[in-house]
């Protein structure tokens, strides 16, 4: 959004963006729920991508999506969560400090059979909410003095989702809860 002309008219994905962006800020105590149902108001009813860019330039820089095929969540402290009707890439890189991640699959989109999450975690929680038809694989998990906690070791007959986790984690936890 930042590399388009602010004039540009704004579209649906721009607004959903900020809204995210808001309800991480909001969540991780940076804005009241005043200030929060306002500028969520002004986000859904922005035109222009100038218009959004002013309601989040004192929050800190959001993850980016490159392409469809990457999530990037990349964070210092705090929390990041994505939850509700979400598309999910074949790939997420969480490289994060002393943050909780969460990702709930429970209204999430799939266009892939799998995704790979590549973790570089210091000193936070990584909270995948998942259902039966779901698989966890942590088999390529390098762990230092970290936990994982799989609800269910059976996995599913025919899982609509495979999660394969692999990289480094360092005092951190890896969590599925279920729904």
């Amino acid at each position: 959004m930042s590399n388009e002309p602010p004039g540009l008219r704004a579209s649906h994905a721009d607004r959903d963006r900020v809204v995210d962006v808001l309800r991480v800020a909001a969540g991780d105590g940076r804005l009241s729920a005043e200030e929060l149902d306002s500028r969520l108001e002004s986000a859904l009813s922005a035109r222009t991508l100038g218009e959004l860019a002013e309601l989040i330039t004192d929050l800190p820089v959001p993850p980016t999506l490159k392409g469809k095929d990457l999530l990037v969540v990349e964070q210092h402290g705090g929390k990041y969560v994505r939850e509700g009707r979400w598309s999910v890439p074949p790939r997420i890189d969480v490289r994060t400090q002393l943050c909780r991640v969460t990702f709930d699959f429970t209204h999430a989109v799939t266009t892939s059979g799998v995704l790979r999450i590549e973790a570089d975690m210091m000193h936070g929680k990584l909270i995948l909410v998942a259902s039966p038809d779901i698989v966890i694989d942590t088999d390529r998990l390098n762990l230092t003095y970290s936990k994982v906690k799989l609800r269910s070791k059976k996995s599913a007959a025919d899982p609509r989702l495979r999660i394969e986790l692999a990289g480094t984690l360092l005092h951190a936890k890896v969590i599925e809860k279920r729904r």
